[in-house]
C-alpha cells in the first residue's frame, strides 16, 4: 500500500510481459513510429510553406499521433472532455509519464494547440525542426530569462484564442507518482486571465516509461476535469494556484473526480 497524507492508495496490479512483448516492441513498435516521425517529419517541411504554416504542421502532428495509436494497440478512453467549452482558450495542464503522452494528446484534444516545452528537445533532429516551425513554446529550464521571447509570444496566442498545454511537473516522472507542480507553470494563465484545465492521462507510464523503447500495450484513459478559474488571481498567487491544480490532477489520476 502507498500511504499519502489523508489517504492510501492500493498499488497498481503487476502485469508481466515475456520476451514476446519485448520482441514486437523493438522489432515492430519502434521501427515503425521512428518511420513515421522521419517520413511525416520531412514531408511536413516543405508541405508547410504552402498556407497556414502552424495549422499545416498541427495537421501533421495529428497524423503522426493517429499512426501512431493505430500502431501501438492502445485504446484510450476519455471522460470529462465534453463537459469542456474547448472553442474557448484555456491551459490544459497534464501529467507527464511518458513520452507517449504527446501522441495521445494531439489525437484526442479536438482542437488546435500549442504545447510548452523543453529546450533540450530542440536537438533531436526532425523533432526539433517541428517544434520551433510550428510554434510550440520553447521553455529553457537552466535559462528562464532566455524564454522571456517565447513566453510574450504564448501570452499573446492564449489571449488570441489559442490553447496552451503545459506539463507542470517539469518533465516526465521516473517512477510513476505525480511530482510536484512547478508554481511558474501557472504564470501564462494568470495573466491571460484564462482557466486552467486539469488533465491526467493514466496508464501512460506503464505503457512506456522513462528509460525504455519496449512499449506494453494496454488500454489508457485521458480523464478531463472541472476548469479551474483564474479570475482575479495574481503573480502572489502562483503557489497556491499551482496547489489547487495539482491536487485536482491528483483525484483525477486516482479516480476520485
Amino acid at each position: 500500500m502507498v500511504e499519502t497524507p489523508g489517504r492510501t492508495i492500493p498499488p497498481a496490479p503487476v502485469r508481466r510481459y515475456g520476451i514476446l512483448s519485448r520482441l514486437r516492441s523493438y522489432f515492430i513498435f519502434d521501427p515503425l513510429i521512428w518511420m513515421y516521425t522521419v517520413a511525416l517529419g520531412l514531408l511536413s517541411i516543405p508541405v508547410s510553406l504552402f498556407g497556414d504554416r502552424e495549422r499545416i504542421l498541427h495537421n501533421f502532428a495529428r497524423v503522426w499521433s493517429w499512426a501512431i495509436m493505430k500502431t501501438i494497440l492502445s485504446p484510450v478512453k476519455v471522460t470529462g472532455l465534453d463537459k469542456i467549452d474547448t472553442t474557448k482558450p484555456m491551459v490544459y495542464a497534464v501529467t507527464h509519464a511518458s513520452a507517449l503522452d504527446i501522441p495521445v494528446l494531439y489525437v484526442y484534444l479536438p482542437f488546435q494547440f500549442r504545447i510548452a516545452f523543453k529546450k533540450e528537445l530542440l536537438s533531436y533532429p526532425i523533432v526539433g525542426w517541428h517544434l520551433k516551425r510550428s510554434g510550440q513554446i520553447c521553455v529553457d529550464q537552466q535559462n528562464p530569462a532566455a524564454s522571456i521571447g517565447s513566453i510574450r509570444s504564448a501570452l499573446k496566442s492564449l489571449k488570441a484564442g489559442m490553447p496552451l498545454v503545459i506539463f507542470p511537473e517539469g518533465g516526465r516522472t521516473p517512477d510513476g507518482q505525480i511530482k510536484p507542480f512547478l508554481a511558474g507553470a501557472f504564470f501564462l494563465a494568470i495573466k491571460a486571465h484564462v482557466d486552467i484545465v486539469p488533465v491526467a492521462l493514466v496508464g501512460t507510464f506503464e505503457l512506456l516509461p522513462l528509460n525504455t523503447y519496449h512499449i506494453k500495450c494496454r488500454p489508457l484513459e485521458m480523464r478531463v476535469g472541472e476548469p479551474i478559474s483564474t479570475a482575479g488571481l495574481l503573480g502572489h498567487d502562483m503557489d497556491a494556484l499551482s496547489a489547487r491544480v495539482q491536487k485536482a490532477v491528483e483525484d483525477l489520476n486516482d479516480g476520485r473526480a
